[in-house]
């Protein structure tokens, strides 16, 4: 990586614009042109190096549901449950933990009543038990990883 998709990824971290050219006022104090951000950000997308690059929207507000899951998986069929679980358009990311749930995900619906849906065809589909850990409190941390 070099030092301009360095900055990319600390700028790009605390806020994109909103106006009709983002990516062009974005570019703006990186010193590079529109049409390099987009490039940049699609080879760091690429290489792997970003694994998403998108806003964070609070679902609820239009209508839909979030939820923390999880599951308990054994470390044999980890990564084929992990291949299930992740073809579900729902998941917004899935991870492995070092604990007696050791599958963690993310599931985002359209209204609340498809995370009920889903968790169960995740279940009929894995055969393993879903634990749906649903938000009770919201707080903003503002997370922020500088490289």
């Amino acid at each position: 990586m070099d030092e301009i998709d360095r900055k990319i990824i600390n700028q790009l971290q605390r806020g994109f614009p909103i106006c009709p050219r983002p990516y062009e006022e974005a570019a703006k104090p990186l010193g590079i042109t529109e049409a390099e951000l987009i490039q940049r950000i699609e080879s760091l997308l690429e290489n792997k190096t970003l694994t998403r690059f998108g806003p964070m929207y609070q679902i609820e507000k239009a209508g839909g549901a979030f939820t923390l899951a999880a599951m308990s998986i054994p470390e044999d069929e980890f990564d084929k449950v992990a291949e299930q679980v992740n073809q579900f358009p729902e998941i917004a990311h899935n991870y492995e933990r070092d604990h007696k749930l050791n599958m963690w995900f993310v599931l985002g619906t359209e209204n609340p009543n498809e995370i009920t849906s889903t968790i169960q065809r995740i279940e009929e589909t894995t055969g393993y038990k879903v634990y749906n850990m649903p938000k009770l409190e919201e707080f903003y941390v503002g997370l922020y990883f500088p490289v």
